[in-house]
């Protein structure tokens, strides 16, 4: 469900991770967030180095040694500030913006800029909840029909057609 961001500007709603994917033809990495409650998709385009560290983590494949992003998680851990959350807060000129949401241990709330990749695969790390700004859905955001959408469509026709709609 959507939640009020410190401003109460803008409207933040959660998403869920689907994956990281190679975009046609251009193969280029894609990390497609799915909103929790609703039936949007925000595609962000990534760079190969974040989409492999976010895949790795998501198949939970270890390194040997920690990557920059573990790194980041050990470093807040050490400090004793807590991850609460992602949020996916603007989008400008094609470029998206992201913050970490941190809690410090004096409970202070403390935003940190970042890339909306390097804030996911810390994110996918810590397990927090990922959220985007309603602005940034409505911008950028898709509409995916699913295969059970369609089949439920097909069901309603089914159910309320008659043999004169088919007459011309």
């Amino acid at each position: 469900m959507g939640k009020l961001n410190n401003k109460g500007k803008n409207k933040l709603i959660e998403m869920t991770l689907e994956g990281v994917r190679i975009e046609l033809p251009t193969k280029k990495p894609i990390l497609l967030l799915k909103e929790r409650a609703g039936r949007r998709y925000l595609p962000i385009w990534v760079g190969a180095f974040e989409a492999s560290a976010i895949a790795l983590e998501i198949s939970k494949i270890k390194t040997p040694r920690p990557m920059t992003h573990d790194l980041i998680v050990n470093i807040l851990k050490g400090l004793n500030i807590k991850l609460d959350a992602i949020e996916v807060c603007d989008i400008k000129e094609n470029t998206f913006y992201a913050n970490l949401s941190l809690k410090s241990l004096n409970n202070q709330s403390i935003k940190v800029d970042s890339r909306p990749s390097d804030a996911i695969a810390i994110a996918v790390r810590e397990k927090c909840k990922i959220f985007s700004a309603e602005h940034v859905l409505l911008q950028a955001g898709i509409e995916i029909q699913t295969i059970e959408d369609e089949v439920e469509k097909f069901k309603d026709f089914l159910e309320h057609v008659k043999p004169e709609d088919f007459n011309k």
